[in-house]
């Protein structure tokens, strides 16, 4: 399988931009068209243009897990066994997890288990609405058109992904850098440079004085220090575990200035295509819902989903249900309400994920745009505060001696 770099038209004539893995050229052309995307270029990815695959805590990336389905959907539309497409797969993959997990799969389904349930014990690789996803797909007998809508859901699963990855990598290097700056020039470089004016008597500027502080501290007490951040990082991590920090969590999420909004996004887009993707297959919504709870990754918008589960359960609307929570845009409750009226609701949310993903794309390239000069700020004022404590003691001594 290889990557491609796109740019494409859409009906409304709008330019779009993406990857999409295909075993082909001419096999991704026909996954755009079948997108309703008109390629005006497309070309191999390159090591620059290559979306990210990072799985920071999962066995399985969702890129992976798109190129397995779309894989499996194939195999299964050229009639090919179940069986025989599970060696197969397991054969040509890469991600040591994923064949591992196959493997036993194989080995379920052969002792009689259904696809679903063997899929079900492997569940740290097989996300729950894989799983249930097919489920539905074997009771539809549409296992390979359940797999093909898979296929495009985890595609722009990990689009989005590895976009927003992408844009975090510069500001986490910066700032990771910026620290070991900062303390190495504290506990190294400024010890050995004010050794040589101790011997001169000479009355050091208040902001060399400060610097020359910090630097005694940190040297005198780092152990201590550093035993405290890791004591502060355990405490957030086990307070993080706990009902009311996990609520916490997800509070500071959607409140946090510039990335509180592209979260909101982030979790519409994943809401409207996870639930589309779902009540597609044939489940009820009162279901979706509950899968969406299990998977939408934040406490608040957890609590709110089932909260919409049991109002819906009593014949409430969903979307008048969303309303109340006050934490989905009004965008996402109005489209909703549309979806109930028309009964095409999982039309309409696959169109709400469209529009979300757009707007995730642009809401980060503009917190980037904001956030780039505001760590180059940050970082430029703490050099900036270094080196003015290395040179005020030159530019004083050189004045002195002027005056002589």
């Amino acid at each position: 399988m290889a990557e491609f770099t796109y740019i494409a038209m859409d009906g409304e004539g709008k330019q779009k931009r993406g990857n999409i893995v295909a075993e082909t050229e001419t096999l991704a052309l026909e996954m755009l068209s079948s997108e309703d995307l008109y390629p005006i270029k497309l070309k191999k990815a390159n090591i620059l243009t290559r979306e990210m695959e990072i799985s920071i805590g999962k066995a399985v990336s969702s890129r992976d897990l798109s190129v397995f389905c779309r894989q499996f959907a194939s195999m299964l539309s050229a009639g090919v066994t179940l069986m025989e497409a599970l060696d197969m797969l397991a054969a040509q993959t890469e991600n040591k997890s994923l064949v591992k997990a196959l493997k036993n799969v194989r080995k379920s389904i052969m002792k009689g288990e259904t696809l679903s349930s063997a899929m079900r014990k492997e569940n740290k690789v097989f996300p729950e609405l894989m799983i249930n996803m097919v489920v539905a797909g074997e009771n539809a007998g549409k296992l390979q058109i359940t797999f093909q809508r898979m296929a495009i859901h985890f595609e722009k699963t990990a689009k989005t992904e590895g976009m927003i990855k992408k844009a975090s990598i510069y500001p986490i290097i910066v700032t990771i850098v910026a620290i070991i700056v900062t303390v190495v020039m504290l506990m190294v470089a400024i010890p050995k440079f004010m050794n040589t004016f101790e011997s001169m008597e000479m009355d050091m500027p208040k902001i060399t004085l400060f610097v020359v502080g910090m630097s005694d501290f940190l040297i005198a007490h780092w152990m201590v220090i550093a035993g405290i951040i890791v004591a502060v990082v355990a405490a957030c991590k086990w307070y993080g575990s706990t009902e009311a920090g996990k609520l916490k969590k997800g509070q500071i999420a959607i409140s946090l200035p510039l990335l509180g909004d592209l979260n909101i996004k982030t979790i519409s887009s994943l809401t409207a295509r996870s639930m589309g993707t779902l009540l597609y297959s044939g489940m009820t919504l009162v279901e979706a819902i509950d899968i969406m709870a299990k998977t939408v990754g934040n406490e608040l918008f957890r609590k709110a989903l089932l909260e919409a589960e049991e109002d819906v359960k009593q014949g409430v609307e969903f979307s008048t249900s969303l309303k109340r929570t006050n934490l989905y845009p009004h965008m996402v409750c109005h489209m909703i309400g549309i979806g109930e009226e028309t009964g095409d609701m999982d039309e309409m949310l696959d169109k709400l994920a469209n529009y979300y993903d757009e707007e995730v794309e642009q809401t980060t390239q503009t917190v980037m745009a904001a956030l780039e000069p505001m760590i180059i700020l940050v970082m430029a004022a703490l050099v900036g505060l270094l080196v003015a404590a290395v040179m005020a003691p030159m530019i004083q001594m050189y004045s002195q001696m002027g005056s002589l």
